[in-house]
């Protein structure tokens, strides 16, 4: 009998341990994907009119596009990237975009640096609760902000992209220019953008779950603490 509730008090430390560990894995999944969405050469996708440059993708910082060389007499196509700087005429919401992915990527770092504080906390002997509580609360908030800002950054470049009007347009001694556009395709940056923000949305219920836990768990505490100064009087 003592080995079986010996089992069983060890089975549910487990469980609760890795219910602690679910919102330390979804912060760091986010961050991957984050980093992911961040170095996609796929932000956007245009078809030319154009001998020379059929098409060009662009990522946050640089545009690559294939262009044919005449080397040796010999016709090689090579993948092109250029850096998207000041010579552009950068749209507003690529702008944001750049900051928000940046910005969400450091966020989703402070995140994770403070909930692994918290679960090595809930490890020990006699761990601080309220500590605890100031950790993951902290986590919930900086993680549910960087969420909005990856969900508003790819939704609002996917939106002015495909439905709206971009200013976003090349520089002078670029190979194509933008009057030859025929075309905008759908990329995946916007589902994996979804994707990402539902992982961290997750990530915050379940530090919001360890918040309630752990306040309940203070409160027995606390009555456990006044019984036994009772019974002392």
């Amino acid at each position: 009998m003592d080995l079986f509730t010996l089992n069983t008090q060890r089975f549910s430390k487990e469980k609760e341990y890795l219910f602690k560990l679910s919102g330390v894995f979804s912060s760091l999944s986010a961050l991957v994907f984050e980093i992911v969405i961040a170095s996609n050469q796929f932000w956007r996708l245009w078809d030319f009119e154009d001998n020379v440059v059929q098409f060009v993708s662009f990522g946050l910082w640089e545009a690559y596009y294939p262009q044919v060389f005449n080397i040796s007499g010999t016709l090689i196509k090579m993948l092109v990237h250029n850096p998207i700087d000041s010579t552009w005429t950068i749209s507003c919401e690529f702008q944001y975009a750049q900051k928000l992915i940046v910005w969400s990527i450091f966020m989703k770092l402070v995140v994770l640096v403070f909930s692994v504080i918290a679960f090595k906390i809930s490890c020990m002997k006699d761990p601080f609760l309220k500590m605890q509580i100031y950790c993951f609360k902290f986590s919930a908030i900086v993680l549910g902000v960087s969420s909005f800002f990856t969900f508003v950054a790819v939704s609002w470049n996917h939106i002015v992209d495909l439905y709206g009007q971009t200013t976003l347009d090349f520089p002078p001694d670029f190979p194509v220019k933008k009057e030859a556009l025929r075309s905008k395709h759908v990329t995946a940056v916007f589902p994996v953008g979804v994707l990402t923000t539902t992982m961290s949305l997750f990530g915050v219920i379940m530090f919001l779950s360890e918040i309630s836990y752990l306040k309940l768990q203070s409160q027995v505490k606390a009555k456990c603490v006044s019984k036994v100064a009772l019974q002392e009087a």
